[in-house]
């Protein structure tokens, strides 16, 4: 078989196993798909559900490959092993030998990925940090402890060589329950939630048939991780005698990190963020009711109104508490003051 592969679009391939394929399912396509991905690369893309047999995705690895069966499998693009320094402009709170505190502007990818493979954070701070990057796990790279969605701005830190970047990741796993981590965000939310002050204690995972989506679910879902955010509201726009709101600017600390966890939080108690175009875009409607100009920024606002203000941790090689705080953007800035209008 000279070319096993029929090209359906740009990351789509149909593979055919003829009369000599045997074996696991994972061994199997590494070696007809080539070097560009590893067997382990491979078989996570078998779990991920990213391999098809007659249309339904194949998720076990061990799978035996029987002829005659076509595989359909969707190849990401391969990871560029090393990014390149690129001349982006960055807010520094802090740096020293060990660590760069930096303030995230919304727009910025924090790391290089499948149609984000320039532009990024780690580009930026490749280039910033030059030689006093020692590197992590003998690479000369920045390390990523933890991540804000492209358009989520506020405080990140980020590790300068192997000793801060161990140190930092065991806080950020501990999630602050035994070290002093702390991550507190504002978010701007449709609505106000029936209660100024909570926890939303619900488990995340994948959504269904979306990579890229996270969504509730039960605690018994295998796929579920515990997600605990606890929620204050701080002010409230365009309030009703019935104690109802238009929007509501409320403060999220986290008690675990998952991904869009403030998001979907926020959503499932009926109270997305505004500008949220994944997990509020129902509630585009609502700015109808606001006056005017009002009206005018909310729908010229093209983001999640969320923003890390304040991030805490304890120094990798002192052991001194480092406590950052960041005010609200411009953008996030304008868009209360339209409200409070």
């Amino acid at each position: 078989m000279s070319d096993p592969f029929k090209q359906a679009d740009d990351n789509r391939k149909v593979l055919t196993a003829d009369e000599t394929a045997e074996g696991r399912l994972d061994a199997w396509l590494t070696a007809q798909v080539g070097e560009e991905f590893s067997r382990s690369r491979i078989k996570a893309l078998i779990k991920d559900g990213q391999v098809f047999l007659k249309g339904a995705p194949i998720t076990d690895p061990q799978k035996k490959v029987r002829a005659g069966d076509s595989y359909e499998i969707i190849l990401p693009e391969p990871e560029d092993p090393a990014p390149k320094g690129e001349d982006i402009p960055l807010d520094i709170l802090y740096e020293d030998e060990d660590v760069i505190v930096i303030s995230k502007p919304a727009g910025l990818v924090v790391h290089p990925g499948p149609g984000n493979w320039t532009g990024t954070l780690v580009n930026a701070l490749i280039y910033h940090c030059g030689d006093t990057l020692s590197g992590i796990g003998g690479v000369r790279r920045p390390g990523i402890v933890h991540r804000l969605d492209k358009d989520t701005t506020g405080v990140m830190v980020v590790a300068k060589n192997d000793m801060a970047h161990r140190h930092l990741s065991l806080q950020f796993a501990d999630h602050g329950r035994t070290m002093p981590l702390e991550r507190a965000y504002q978010a701007i939310v449709w609505g106000r939630p029936r209660s100024l002050s909570g926890t939303i204690d619900a488990p995340l995972g994948r959504a269904t048939g979306d990579r890229t989506r996270r969504a509730v679910k039960r605690p018994e879902n295998e796929s579920a991780d515990e997600a605990i955010t606890h929620y204050e509201v701080l002010e409230r726009f365009h309030e009703s005698p019935d104690a109802s709101a238009l929007a509501s600017l409320v403060e999220c600390h986290l008690e675990t990190g998952r991904t869009h966890q403030i998001r979907v939080h926020m959503a499932h108690i009926g109270h997305p963020l505004l500008g949220d175009a994944v997990y509020g875009a129902g509630f585009k409607t609502k700015a109808n009711l606001l006056p005017d100009e009002a009206r005018k920024v909310v729908k010229a606002f093209d983001r999640q109104a969320l923003h890390a203000y304040m991030l805490q941790f304890e120094h990798p090689r002192t052991g001194e508490v480092m406590h950052f705080e960041v005010p609200l953007p411009g953008d996030m800035v304008e868009l209360a003051d339209a409200l409070r209008g």
